[in-house]
């Protein structure tokens, strides 16, 4: 049991105000790789449901009409932000790319800060329901310090001044303003797949009503997604828990952090070049898409 820990001992050797970097790295490749890309999908699938995100997706069609690419791109930028951080050379990088996909458009400070908010509250509050252990304050306020330093570079303003006071905003907004919306209900019909991919094979004749179930009361009416019976639901926490107390007692330390072969996408099966992410010029909307974040005037790589 002692070396099931080993990460947990060390993250807590380190200083989350200035390590947060590699205290997020060692949640996402070493200790809850599964959960942590289940829950990023779950924020950005909130994330998309917001009425107005939601009409800008439909608009440009990158999300109901180009789903695979789309997805890809979002979560390759994002990954290489976080395996790289944002000093070295790959996230800058990435930064610059989503400044130019975006840098024509404007898109309000509140809808850029809910995106962020969901990306910090709803994988960590899925890590604390269902993953093998809850997260340490370290893990925690690591997690916050990462996306507000990613807010900031990004000139979002008004972020919160920590975890428990970005949570409390991020459930305030969403209860006024996460309504159901056909926009949000397209979006998730053309995404559903993404959160299926998640399921084991096993379960997979059960998938639809799985994904259902995954969803909270408010995120499926905002998609009008049809509600789980609740033996499904109960099933599905109970078998979340078990899968958690498991892996608790009988697991092992990841030995190879995930992507230690790289990042690799559906869409790229030959590799990529981050210049090329994101949709063609020729593509662009009148809007643009708002689950990322307004371009730094300061730069593509911010300052400290």
């Amino acid at each position: 049991m002692t070396a099931r820990y080993d990460n947990l001992t060390r993250t807590r050797s380190l200083d989350p105000e200035r390590d947060y970097l590699s205290i997020y790295q060692t949640m996402l490749r070493y200790e809850f790789p599964w959960d942590m890309k289940l829950g990023l999908n779950l924020a950005f699938n909130r994330s998309f449901s917001l009425p107005e995100i939601a009409a800008v997706h439909t608009a440009t069609g990158e999300l109901t009409e180009r789903t695979q690419k789309r997805i890809d791109d979002t979560g390759l930028l994002m990954y290489e932000m976080v395996l790289n951080g944002f000093d070295q050379v790959r996230g800058r990088e990435a930064l610059r790319r989503i400044n130019q996909i975006h840098r024509p458009y404007g898109i309000s400070n509140d809808h850029y800060l809910y995106v962020l908010a969901c990306l910090v509250i709803i994988p960590t509050r899925w890590l604390d329901r269902y993953a093998w252990r809850r997260l340490c304050c370290h893990e925690r306020r690591a997690t916050y310090l990462f996306y507000r330093e990613l807010g900031q570079r990004m000139a979002i303003t008004d972020i919160p001044g920590s975890y428990d006071e970005l949570e409390a905003w991020f459930d305030a907004y969403d209860a006024i303003h996460l309504q159901p919306n056909d926009d949000a209900a397209a979006i998730e019909r053309a995404t559903r797949q993404l959160m299926l991919n998640r399921i084991p094979p096993v379960l997979a004749p059960l998938g639809n009503t799985l994904v259902s179930a995954m969803y909270d009361d408010t995120l499926r009416a905002a998609t009008r997604a049809t509600p789980a019976a609740w033996p499904v639901r109960a099933g599905l926490h109970a078998g979340l828990r078990t899968r958690a107390h498991l892996l608790r007692w009988f697991g092992k330390p990841r030995a190879t952090p995930m992507f230690s072969d790289g990042l690799k996408a559906k869409t790229y099966p030959d590799g990529y070049e981050i210049g090329e992410l994101g949709p063609e010029p020729s593509a662009a909307p009148g809007r643009p898409s708002p689950d990322t974040v307004p371009p730094d005037p300061r730069g593509a790589g911010g300052s400290r």
